[in-house]
C-alpha cells in the first residue's frame, strides 16, 4: 500500500510538472516579453520543486550577474530584480558560470566566499541550477534554492534543465525578432540611401549634360540661317553632351542591374568584374543552367562588393571566384591572399550584402584572420 501511495505521489508530481512547462512553452510560442517569461519560470520551478526561492541570472562582461527574474515562497528571501551579484566563490552561479553545466550545491556552510555569505544571511543554505545558453553562448542560469541543506529533490538537476531550455527558446525568439527588424531597418535605409544617390548622380551627371544638350540645340536652331558654322559647333557640342549623358546612364545602369547579368548571365558579369579589378582574379563558376534573377543578381552584387573591398583594403596578390550548385542551394565565394582583417559588422557594405542575402533565406559568412586572407562566402537555396 505504501508503495502505491509512493508511485501516486510521483505520478502526481510529474503531471505538475508536464503542466508547469506547457504553461512556460505556451508564454514562450505567443512570444510574451522576456521579462514575463522569467518571473513565470521562477514561480513555476518553485513550487515544482519546493523549494524555498528561485532566481534567473544573466551573467554580465564585468564578472557579475544582474537577477533578472525572481520568485520566493511566502516570507521566503528575493533578491531585488536589477541585483548586482558577485561571481567568485563556489555556490551554484560562479560554478555554472565557470563550468557552463547544471550545478547542485547541497550545504553553503562551508563556503567562505562574500556571495556565499550573503546567501546564507538571507536564509539560503543550498542550492541547484542550470546554465541558459543562446547562441552558443552561456547566457545566464536558473538558479533554485532551499532554506535548510541537503532539502532539494533527487532528480532536480535534470527537472530545473527543462525550464532552462524553455528560455532559451524564448531568448532564441526575441534574438531572432530583434535581429530581423535591425536587418529590415538596414535595407529599408539602404534603399533611401541608394534613391538619394541616384537623384543626386541624375542630377549632376546624365540630367546635367542633357540640360547642355538643350540649350546647344536652342542656340543652334536661332543661329542656323544667319551663322550656319556656329549652329554647326553647337550641334557638334550638343552630340558630345549626348553622348556623355548616355555614358552616365549607362554606368548608372550597370549599378543598378548590369545589362551582361541580364543579357549573358552570371559567369559571363563575373567575368567582367574580374577584367575591372587591380588584383587578378581566378574564376570557377561554370553553371548548367541559369539561376533565378533574384539569386543571379544577389550573387553579382556579392561578388561586385567583395572584389571591390579586396581592390580597396586586402593588399593583395591573387583572388579566386567560385560560384557552384550544391544539394539544390547556390554558393558563392570569393578568397584572397590579403592581410585579412576584414569586419563585416564595422561596414555598410558587407552588412547591406548580409541583409540581401538572408532576405532570400541564405546567410552570408566572412572570415578574415589577420595576415590570413578573407573569405567571403554566401548560401542561398534554390528551393
Amino acid at each position: 500500500m505504501t508503495e502505491d501511495v509512493a508511485s501516486v505521489a510521483r505520478l502526481e508530481a510529474l503531471l505538475q510538472e508536464q503542466a508547469a512547462l506547457r504553461r512556460v512553452a505556451t508564454l514562450v510560442a505567443r512570444d510574451v516579453p522576456p521579462a514575463a517569461v522569467f518571473q513565470a519560470v521562477c514561480e513555476e520551478v518553485g513550487c515544482v520543486l519546493g523549494v524555498t526561492t528561485t532566481n534567473l541570472i544573466r551573467y554580465e562582461d564585468s564578472g557579475t550577474a544582474t537577477v533578472v527574474g525572481a520568485w520566493a515562497e511566502q516570507g521566503g528571501p528575493v533578491f531585488p530584480l536589477a541585483a548586482d551579484l558577485p561571481m567568485d566563490g563556489d555556490t551554484v552561479a560562479p560554478r555554472i558560470r565557470r563550468s557552463g553545466r547544471t550545478v547542485r550545491v547541497d550545504d553553503y556552510s562551508g563556503l567562505g566566499d562574500e556571495l556565499a555569505g550573503r546567501l546564507r544571511d538571507v536564509g539560503i543554505q543550498c542550492a541547484v541550477g542550470a546554465p541558459i545558453i543562446v547562441a552558443g553562448r552561456l547566457w545566464g542560469a536558473v538558479i533554485a534554492a532551499a532554506a535548510r541543506p541537503y532539502n532539494l529533490p533527487a532528480n532536480a538537476e535534470m527537472r530545473i534543465s527543462s525550464f532552462a531550455q524553455l528560455i532559451t527558446d524564448a531568448l532564441a525568439n526575441t534574438d531572432a525578432r530583434e535581429q530581423l527588424a535591425a536587418s529590415r531597418a538596414r535595407i529599408l535605409k539602404a534603399g533611401d540611401e541608394e534613391r538619394r544617390r541616384l537623384g543626386r548622380d541624375l542630377h549632376d551627371g546624365a540630367q546635367q549634360q542633357l540640360v547642355s544638350v538643350v540649350i546647344d540645340l536652342q542656340l543652334a536652331q536661332k543661329r542656323w540661317e544667319r551663322d550656319p558654322e556656329r549652329a554647326r559647333r553647337l550641334v557638334d557640342d550638343a552630340l558630345e553632351h549626348a553622348q556623355a549623358a548616355i555614358g552616365d546612364l549607362r554606368e548608372l545602369a550597370a549599378g543598378i542591374h548590369p545589362s551582361v547579368l541580364t543579357d549573358r548571365g552570371l559567369p559571363a558579369a563575373i567575368e567582367t568584374l574580374a577584367g575591372r579589378s587591380p588584383v587578378p582574379v581566378e574564376i570557377d563558376a561554370e553553371l548548367e543552367d541559369r539561376l533565378p534573377s533574384s539569386i543571379e543578381t544577389t550573387a553579382y552584387f556579392v561578388v561586385a562588393e567583395a572584389l571591390t573591398n579586396i581592390g580597396k583594403y586586402a593588399c593583395a596578390t591573387r583572388a579566386s571566384v567560385g560560384v557552384r550548385v550544391v544539394d539544390e542551394a547556390v554558393e558563392i565565394e570569393v578568397l584572397d591572399d590579403g592581410i585579412g582583417g576584414a569586419d563585416a559588422s564595422l561596414g555598410s557594405g558587407l552588412r547591406g550584402l548580409a541583409d540581401r542575402v538572408s532576405a532570400l533565406q541564405g546567410a552570408l559568412q566572412v572570415s578574415s584572420p589577420p595576415g590570413r586572407g578573407t573569405r567571403v562566402h554566401a548560401r542561398i537555396s534554390l528551393s
